[in-house]
């Protein structure tokens, strides 16, 4: 078996490599125009400025809106997926402990704030699954125990 000489000028090829990668470059440009674009969408926009309302009439901390676009997206992002599943349950719960690890994690009495910011989000970006969590927080002992 032999190999077959190469009979194409050099300058052929380069002009084929060239034209591939102005090629690619374009495709990945409009790619992260397009996916950048996806997440600033109005809606994102609208419901950001909906928690930021609602945060601020509960005397809330408000984050930029921006933040909220990146982490909520237009659809509660993390927040909304499942809420109501025993794993994001467990993961909410985990959040409302003493910040100990291991052995020394314990409960606490959570301050309400924490909860009604969790409440706000899930009644603007997935209100389908409100009355469910509203009925387990309900459960929980929460008390104003941070302050205003």
């Amino acid at each position: 078996m032999t190999t077959p000489v190469e009979t194409q000028p050099r300058h052929e090829r380069t002009w084929i490599y060239v034209t591939a990668c102005i090629v690619l470059g374009v495709l990945l440009l409009v790619g992260l125009l397009t996916f950048r674009s996806q997440k600033q969408s109005n809606e994102a926009d609208q419901k950001a400025d909906q928690l930021i309302a609602a945060l601020a009439a509960a005397g809330a901390r408000t984050p930029d809106r921006d933040q909220i676009v990146r982490v909520l997206g237009n659809d509660g992002g993390a927040t909304c997926n499942n809420p109501n599943e025993a794993l994001s349950k467990g993961t909410f719960l985990s959040l409302l402990t003493n910040g100990a690890a291991g052995p020394g994690i314990r409960p606490v009495i959570a301050d309400s704030g924490i909860v009604r910011g969790q409440l706000l989000i899930i009644k603007i970006y997935c209100p389908d699954e409100l009355e469910d969590f509203q009925q387990f927080v309900d459960d929980l002992k929460t008390d104003d125990v941070a302050g205003s």
